[in-house]
């Protein structure tokens, strides 16, 4: 049935993924399949069939910066080189097996090498995308209201979530990552500009971010709970943020990147 409907779609678009932080190392398998496994038959039946493919992808196959292996106070990690990511010179850097928070990224670079290959073999026409960290409605669920009562959503529905609840905001490891948003519109339209000029698209790699936009997990927070009194009324609580470890947020085997700027 898929390569039938590949066989008459003019374009191909892959979405379909595992692709919550907290299922990594709790479902690896599972994460491993969605994104490596069950996506090896579209790639086959677009170059079989010779069907253009757009894969999405994702920012997390960069993995760690260079700059994160150098000491904190290192005058290089405000360097450029050593963090902006660039589609075709940044390295893919993971983190040990053991790690299976790893287990994501790992299957998605092997899935865009296997896109790349084909394009160099076979002559499948492609374009890759790398999301970074698009935001906008319906991107997660609410644990209960809108989704299963258990689970961890991304980081804006999982603050989402606590601050409906009166909760405290949990920071992992004291909210220091790094990350870089956009909002789905912006993103869509970029997409829509890769289907539309498939010539200057095909064969090519796509961060889609706003490398202006950077704020830590905490400033996220505290931005957050600022919103979210204005808009409520409910004055913040008395401690509206709490640190955790990582270990205790998502369980063992849990790893993370400390910052993602798309060139």
């Amino acid at each position: 049935r898929l390569e039938g409907l590949i066989k008459m779609a003019d374009l191909t678009i892959n979405l379909a993924a595992i692709c919550t932080p907290a299922d990594y190392n709790t479902r690896p398998l599972d994460t491993i399949y969605s994104n490596f496994i069950d996506a090896l038959p579209v790639v086959k039946y677009c170059s079989e069939n010779s069907k253009r493919l757009i894969h999405f992808s994702t920012c997390e196959v960069y993995g760690k910066t260079i700059g994160s292996f150098l000491p904190k106070d290192h005058p290089l990690r405000k360097e450029a080189e050593f963090y902006v990511l660039t589609e075709d010179e940044s390295p893919c850097i993971f983190g040990p097996i053991v790690k299976q928070r790893w287990s994501y990224a790992c299957a998605k670079q092997l899935i865009e090498r296997l896109v790349f290959a084909e394009g160099a073999e076979n002559g499948l026409e492609f374009t890759i995308v790398r999301p970074f960290n698009w935001i906008g409605p319906r991107m997660d669920f609410i644990p209960g209201v809108d989704g299963p009562s258990e689970g961890v959503p991304r980081v804006l529905a999982c603050f989402s979530n606590n601050l409906l609840r009166r909760e405290p905001l949990k920071l992992v490891d004291g909210g220091e990552s790094q990350r870089t948003f956009v909002y789905i519109k912006d993103a869509i339209e970029a997409v829509l500009l890769m289907i539309e000029n498939p010539a200057r698209a095909n064969g090519h790699i796509f961060n889609v971010g706003n490398p202006d936009n950077e704020v830590t997990v905490r400033e996220l927070a505290e931005m957050m709970t600022e919103v979210y009194a204005k808009v409520s009324g409910e004055p913040p609580l008395e401690e509206p943020v709490i640190d955790v470890s990582a270990k205790e947020f998502y369980g063992e085997g849990y790893d993370d990147s400390d910052k993602r700027i798309p060139d």
